[in-house]
């Protein structure tokens, strides 16, 4: 019953703090690396991360915040240049997308976001974020009624498409076609904030050197061009 989901939940705080307290250091004190890996390595193997992930949305706000505090700090961690936690990512791709989906529950939306951004930094991840069919779902949050979600999801969004200048380039090159069909609704929405930022985002994409390939393709339609035109001249 609700006691015992109560009880659960109360575990699960006392073990963040916990975790806080040995990751950022307690009582003035450094945190110890030996702890912390030892701390990371128990938490790849008890697969902690999917499950406070799959579960974010029955925490409360301060542990919702300390999961992604933990969840991006463990992402950062490097042993000499291996990022333990980007492989074990890279390995369970299904949890990524569990985060993306997070984006449809208001409650968890902005926390997934941050979690996610933070993944973006990693190409590995941001591949595998790219590919999934998932990520036209963007489309759709960038659109959402709620503000502050919608701003949250064009960030990871446009992370998504820049961050990685090559890996983008491959991506829209592609999946040129249903890329910008999608891209083609933003430029139209109804949303004047939606149409400004789209615009102001294609203009990127199009003058990245990166993307000469794409713009080439994109300009070679009469529209795209007449488009293409007026953003040089807002510049």
């Amino acid at each position: 019953g609700d006691k015992k989901s109560d009880k659960a939940v109360e575990e699960v705080n006392k073990w963040l703090q916990m975790v806080k307290g040995i990751i950022y250091g307690q009582d003035g004190q450094e945190p110890h690396s030996e702890q912390v890996a030892q701390l990371a390595q128990e938490t790849y193997n008890a697969n902690v991360l999917p499950m406070l992930i799959r579960n974010l949305a029955k925490l409360d706000f301060e542990s919702k915040k300390d999961v992604a505090q933990i969840f991006n700090n463990l992402l950062r961690r490097q042993i000499g240049t291996r990022s333990p936690t980007v492989e074990y990512l890279g390995a369970r791709p299904e949890i990524l997308i569990v985060l993306v989906y997070g984006y449809e529950n208001g409650d968890i939306a902005v926390t997934c976001g941050s979690m996610l951004r933070e993944c973006i930094r990693h190409d590995q991840l941001a591949k595998i974020l790219l590919n999934h069919e998932s990520f036209y779902k963007f489309f759709e949050y960038v659109e959402m009624s709620s503000f502050d979600i919608a701003s949250d999801a064009y960030s990871t969004f446009k992370d998504l498409i820049t961050k990685h200048k090559t890996l983008c380039a491959e991506f829209l090159d592609a999946n040129y076609d249903k890329f910008f069909s999608e891209y083609q609704k933003l430029l139209n929405s109804e949303n004047y904030v939606t149409r400004r930022q789209s615009l102001k985002l294609l203009g990127e994409l199009l003058l990245d050197r990166h993307n000469f390939n794409v713009m080439t393709k994109y300009i070679s339609n009469p529209e795209n061009l007449k488009l293409m035109m007026e953003l040089l001249r807002e510049k």
